[in-house]
């Protein structure tokens, strides 16, 4: 019959040392558990049959070597209820560390850019639009993805957006992509190899997608009609023409007539970042550029600020002489947007539920914008917010040489927010501007007012 015991109890690791005896190290390693905490007060140990059979060692090796550790106290042993390490046996205490020089407290308030009120998402809304969607859903729907993404989305895209933001194209011409970033690894450097032109104040991240890319980057200065697109000399530029990031304003309309009459001139390309061109407070949104010559402008937009960016879904408007050739980058197969979300936003587009979350989500996020414009009219009028007019972030211009102060006063405050200089591109000439980006979505109703009241604290005096 085979032994009982041998391959029953709980699993046991210890490292013996490779020199002295077999149970000297069992004792030794035994005791070092103990010691370091690995095996607690109260821990049942395998029978002795067990753990000899895991280590290899003779029955009688583990049995004195239990035995010598009751003895010592570290394990007791009662009839019935197997061998445990000792209630008194204490691990060692851990090593002190050296004591940090005292550090700002961790952020309370979220005023990061970029990001929509994550409690406002319409979850009922969209569980209803996903339930109507998945109900109707053709079974080819289930199958392989298709790169250039389901036809229902694209559909309702080509309207959507030729109501909403003034784009002239159709389903055929549309591609789906996971976001903006995902859009700038589909087109470059495969599709459009660089160099390329764009604003000198910009996300970093996006400029680390074209230098992995190997493509070079020059920066365009800017002023309070946008990006100076005059002197171009590379035929591709990437612009946020609705609302320049992170300073604000709308490309001035002399411009955005430029940039075409440039791209048309040299065979090139704008590639349109409408990042939240639907957030627009003051006047009518600001349409897109692509609608005066689809053939020039790559239109590139997502629901990361007026959805979430949880969803990863966005879309490429194309030339259509670049459909196939961004195609071919992405693969024969969709691998990056769910076509269950797909779906979904197509049916929540339809339906009109984007439109009224649209107009819901600007009422609110303009009420936050003039909560934090009247607060520091009162407490900081020498702050100048600008860039207020649209989107989802103000910029505060400081007085030169103020902004790293202002940014760490922030964070004593419990502010998680960025400084203008983040931003900016290392090859910039233009003037040094001093500010900071305060996103004004991020934080739940109930904090926002305590965030703008901790904001005008950390802000420099006059």
């Amino acid at each position: 019959m085979p032994e009982t015991g041998v391959n029953s109890g709980v699993d046991l690791h210890l490292e013996l040392a490779a020199t002295g005896g077999r149970r000297a190290a069992l004792i030794t390693a035994l005791r070092d558990a103990v010691r370091a905490g690995r095996l607690a007060p109260g821990t049942r140990l395998p029978p002795y049959r067990a753990l000899a059979a895991d280590l290899g060692l003779a029955r009688n090796t583990v049995a004195d070597a239990y035995a010598e550790l009751v003895a010592e106290g570290w394990l007791t042993a009662v009839q019935g209820s197997g061998t445990r390490v000792a209630e008194r046996a204490e691990p060692l205490a851990p090593a002190r560390t050296p004591k940090k020089a005292p550090g700002p407290p961790k952020p309370q308030h979220d005023l990061r850019q970029g990001r929509p009120d994550a409690t406002a998402f319409p979850r009922t809304e969209w569980l209803a639009a996903a339930r109507r969607a998945l109900t109707v859903a053709p079974h080819d729907a289930f199958g392989p993805g298709d790169p250039r993404g389901r036809p229902e989305l694209r559909a309702a895209l080509t309207q959507y957006l030729a109501r909403a933001r003034g784009v002239r194209t159709s389903p055929d011409r549309i591609v789906v992509c996971s976001g903006f970033a995902h859009a700038l690894r589909l087109l470059f450097p495969a599709v459009l190899p660089g160099p390329l032109a764009v604003e000198s104040y910009g996300l970093a991240f996006h400029r680390s997608i074209f230098a992995a890319a190997g493509v070079p980057t020059i920066p365009l200065a800017l002023d309070e009609n946008g990006a100076c697109v005059e002197d171009l000399d590379v035929p591709v530029v990437v612009l946020t023409p609705a609302h320049q990031f992170p300073t604000g304003g709308p490309l001035h309309h002399d411009r955005r007539t430029a940039v075409v009459g440039h791209a048309r001139a040299t065979g090139g390309l704008l590639v349109e970042d409408d990042y939240d061109g639907e957030f627009r407070y003051d006047r009518k949104p600001v349409g897109a550029v692509q609608g005066l010559d689809p053939e020039h402008v790559v239109y590139a937009g997502s629901v990361s600020k007026s959805l979430s960016p949880a969803l990863r879904l966005g879309w490429l408007v194309l030339p259509e002489h670049l459909v196939d050739a961004v195609l071919a980058v992405k693969g024969e197969r969709e691998a990056w947007a769910s076509v269950l979300d797909q779906l979904t936003l197509a049916e929540f587009l339809t339906s009109g539920a984007y439109d009224r979350h649209i107009r819901r989500m600007r009422q609110r996020y303009r009420r936050r914008r003039d909560l934090l414009v009247g607060a520091l009219a009162e407490r900081a009028p020498h702050v100048v917010p600008t860039g207020v007019a649209a989107g989802l972030h103000a910029v505060l211009r400081l007085p030169p040489g103020t902004e790293a102060s202002a940014v760490k006063a922030a964070a004593w405050q419990g502010l998680a927010l960025d400084g203008l200089a983040a931003f900016r591109h290392p090859a910039a000439t233009m003037s040094t501007m001093d500010g900071l980006v305060v996103g004004y979505a991020t934080p739940p109703e109930h904090a926002y007012a305590a965030a703008v009241d901790a904001l005008c604290r950390a802000l420099p005096p006059a």
